[in-house]
């Protein structure tokens, strides 16, 4: 099974809400569209949405070179059979036959055995890759284009369910979704949630004590917040949680006086607080991280 789909989410009532109002659209039929920055939760959520459909999953990932090939299937070379007929002794038969290797796509897998797909950022595709998805959506079919099948279409199986999620237009690397696509399925916006509720989360998926997931949830909190106040982009969860996760894996001591504790909060920090900051120098984010980093934990000498 894909490691993705072995985490489950530690939950808070904010991820329940959520959770429970997209699988009652699902099960009404609609696709559910997560859509927000980097590091909100938007592929943990569908994960743990999707589970909760008791339906096998298919995690799809959109990319640039995304093609219909991708998403129905392909043929991917031949296999080679040879017959050798030795049955009567003077007389040998041989019999040489060629055949094409079918590779069935992630789509047509999922719309055919009714299971629950993900398409994981799939504004990367380009949108006439996507166009496949308004037929499934609005027709119920899914038009077999190229790909040799005797059929020119499936119909749509009635288990069959999808959740896309993406990254707002203005990152990089993303194509402007058609409307025609969007018009059809239920688009949710999802922020970064309040300190409250990471530091719930993160004292659960990274076994620390909650004084401790309330410190490091703070200080990315803090520093996203500046970072938001120039840009979208910030630190999120992910962020908080990759510095509980080592730092109570090497029993670093959570306190402004422990140098490992401090390299590993810049190592997982500085690319995004610079990114969104803007600055011209790397080393003004820096010390915006050091000058937060003070603020968070110094005086603490009881992290262990």
């Amino acid at each position: 099974m894909n490691k993705q789909l072995e985490q489950e989410i530690v939950t808070h009532s904010t991820v329940d809400e959520i959770t429970s109002r997209t699988v009652d659209y699902l099960k009404n039929g609609f696709p559910v569209h997560f859509t927000g920055p980097t590091g909100v939760g938007k592929t943990s959520i569908a994960l743990h949405v999707a589970k909760k459909l008791e339906r096998p999953i298919v995690v799809l990932q959109g990319h640039e070179e995304m093609t219909n090939a991708d998403l129905l299937g392909d043929f991917n070379g031949y296999t080679k059979k040879l017959l050798v007929d030795n049955y009567v002794r003077s007389v040998m038969k041989k019999e040489e036959t060629m055949r094409e290797n079918w590779q069935e796509g992630l789509l047509l897998e999922a719309v055919k055995n009714g299971y629950t797909l993900i398409y994981d950022e799939f504004t990367r595709s380009k949108p006439e890759t996507n166009n496949l998805f308004l037929s499934v959506i609005e027709e119920g079919v899914l038009p077999l284009y190229g790909s040799k099948h005797k059929e020119k279409w499936i119909p749509v199986h009635e288990d069959f369910s999808i959740i896309f999620t993406s990254n707002p237009s203005e990152y990089a690397g993303v194509h402007e979704t058609q409307d025609a696509l969007l018009d059809r399925m239920i688009t949710m916006e999802l922020d970064y949630m309040d300190p409250e509720a990471e530091s719930a989360i993160l004292s659960q998926k990274a076994e620390i004590a909650e004084e401790q997931a309330e410190m490091i949830a703070g200080f990315v909190s803090n520093l996203r917040d500046k970072c938001l106040s120039k840009s979208k982009q910030g630190p999120g969860i992910r962020a908080a949680l990759m510095i509980a996760t080592v730092s109570k894996d090497k029993e670093m001591n959570i306190s402004a006086e422990d140098e490992e504790f401090k390299q590993l909060c810049i190592d997982v920090l500085l690319h995004t607080v610079h990114k969104g900051m803007q600055y011209e120098k790397k080393s003004r984010s820096l010390s915006l991280i050091t000058q937060e980093f003070k603020k968070a934990f110094g005086g603490n000498n009881n992290g262990k």
